[in-house]
Order: structure tokens, then C-alpha cells, then sequence
């Protein structure tokens, strides 16, 4: 009785162990990274234009769009860098928005000469229709900001790897400005966000991250609200501070021999099974004690 006593002592010490490494090991992925300075971001978005990186330059961009308390010489850089990504990709509708917006900030804003002349001729093309229309947009002291628009959304802990994994936002928007929701994605924490569009209806936005992009040991994510002309006015997470999402690996069996006083402890992973103690194989000078551990 005395030489079961002093094996289980050992393994009971070992079994403690292991569960406190469980219960520490895991960080919470849930919590988007922290946000990276707004200057930051549109030097990255420009570093990425100039790599030809279109889309992340735009994905990025559209991060420093959404941040609060841009400076006007901030706001006017994102427009100007997101038209000359969308002309470049022949996407005219957000290109044109994106000019809209930068003359709503600086109604006399040109391109400089040494500019291509298809960036000069497409922004020149787009005054010219803006004020023909009178300017609409236009920033003044007296008008009022628009109202602000929240997205409201919780973020599940964990998933399992493989499987889809759908999400929902709700949208406070007073004005109705957001014309479309988009649910961004990838799989870990590096490369382009892959994105398709939320189903929008009644202030709330669904979409389902697929689950060939479910793989340890995280899934990142992000929402974001698109005016009419196409440009990101609200976001849940962005491309610089993504959502995140732990997906465990699969458990797998591990074995650890400990030594005991002239015995061995086999460990494979939290619930212990002792298959021969001391003393259970008589005339034996050895002990042998298995310790079977499943997480």
C-alpha cells in the first residue's frame, strides 16, 4: 500500500502539472490586434500601390478611411491613393467616389503635372461633372457631419478547424447610408483578405467565413460598410486590426516516460490510468506504471 502511495503522489503532481500548461498555453485570439498609427497605415497603403499590391493597398487604405479624427490632409492622401488604385484596376465606380470625395474635402484640388495623364484626365473629368452637378458633398463650416454609423458584433473564442462559420453584425445607421456589407477573411494572420458580401436586411448583416479558410491556429476577420459610391464609411475590425479567431489543432496522443523510483510513468496526454503498479508483476525488481493522458 505504502509503494501505490508513494507512485501516485509523483503522477498526481505530473497530472496537476499538465492541466495548469492547458489552461495558460492558449492566448485569446478573439481581440483584434492592436491598431497601427493612422500615418502608418497610409504609408503602407502607398508602399503597396507603388508594389502593385492593389487590392491590399486598397484594403489598408480603407483601414485609415474608417479610423476617427483623420486631419483633412490625411483624408485628401486616402482618396487620392484609393482613386489611382481603383482607375488602375478599371474599377470607375469606386474611382469616381473616391475623387468625389477628396473635392468634397478641397474643391480646387489638382493633380500635379508630373502625375500620369490617365490618373490627371480621370480626375479632371470627374470635377467637371462634380461641379456641373453643383458640388454636391461639398464640406462646409455650416453643414452639419453625417450621422455616425455603428456596427454592433460579437466575436466567437474558438472554432473548430474545417467547419464554415457564420457571423452577424447589426448595423446603427440613422441616415441609411450603408448600401452593402462586405465580410472580410484569410486564414492566419499574413496575406490578402479574401472578401464576399453579407446578406443585408433590417439593420443586420450576415455572412459565413468558408471553412477552407478554417485552419490553425487562427482565422482573422473583419466587417465593413460601403456608402453608394462603393467607399468603406464604417468597419467592425479592419485590414490593420482584424478580428481573430483561435482554431485549436487536433489533439494528438504524447508520451512522456518519468522515472519513479525504479519505475516508469508512460504520459500520453488529462485523464490518468494506472495499468501496473507497484508490485503487480510479482518477482519483478521493477516497477512499471502506465500513465494514459487525453486532452
Amino acid at each position: 500500500m505504502r509503494s501505490f502511495a508513494r507512485l501516485a503522489l509523483p503522477v498526481a503532481l505530473f497530472a496537476a502539472v499538465h492541466s495548469v500548461v492547458l489552461t495558460t498555453a492558449h492566448p485569446v485570439y478573439a481581440q483584434p490586434k492592436p491598431a497601427a498609427p493612422q500615418q502608418d497605415l497610409i504609408a503602407r497603403g502607398r508602399a503597396l500601390f507603388d508594389d502593385q499590391q492593389y487590392e491590399e493597398s486598397i484594403q489598408t487604405l480603407s483601414a485609415a478611411l474608417v479610423r476617427p479624427n483623420n486631419t483633412k490632409e490625411q483624408r485628401l492622401e486616402v482618396y487620392r491613393l484609393l482613386a489611382l488604385n481603383y482607375i488602375t484596376l478599371n474599377r470607375k465606380d469606386e474611382a469616381e467616389s473616391a475623387v468625389r470625395g477628396l473635392l468634397a474635402q478641397n474643391e480646387t484640388y489638382q493633380l500635379p503635372p508630373s502625375e500620369s495623364p490617365r490618373f490627371r484626365d480621370f480626375f479632371a473629368g470627374i470635377k467637371t461633372k462634380w461641379e456641373a452637378e453643383g458640388k454636391p458633398g461639398l464640406v462646409t463650416d455650416a453643414a452639419p457631419p453625417p450621422a455616425q454609423v455603428d456596427m454592433a458584433h460579437v466575436s466567437p473564442s474558438q472554432v473548430d478547424r474545417n467547419t464554415d462559420v457564420p457571423l452577424s453584425i447589426k448595423l446603427d445607421d440613422p441616415q441609411g447610408r450603408v448600401y452593402g456589407v462586405k465580410l472580410f477573411f484569410r486564414a492566419g494572420s499574413k496575406g490578402k483578405f479574401l472578401d464576399l458580401d453579407a446578406i443585408l436586411a433590417t439593420g443586420v448583416a450576415k455572412g459565413t467565413i468558408p471553412k477552407t479558410s478554417v485552419k490553425p491556429p487562427i482565422v482573422e476577420y473583419y466587417f465593413q460598410g460601403f456608402d453608394k459610391g462603393g467607399l468603406p464609411i464604417v468597419s467592425r475590425g479592419d485590414a490593420a486590426a482584424p478580428l481573430r479567431i483561435a482554431v485549436p489543432e487536433p489533439s494528438r496522443g504524447w508520451i512522456l516516460p518519468v522515472a519513479i523510483t525504479g519505475g516508469v510513468v508512460v504520459a500520453a496526454g488529462a485523464t490518468i490510468v494506472i495499468l501496473a503498479a507497484a508490485g503487480a508483476f510479482k518477482g519483478s525488481s521493477k516497477s512499471t506504471v502506465s500513465v494514459s493522458v487525453t486532452e
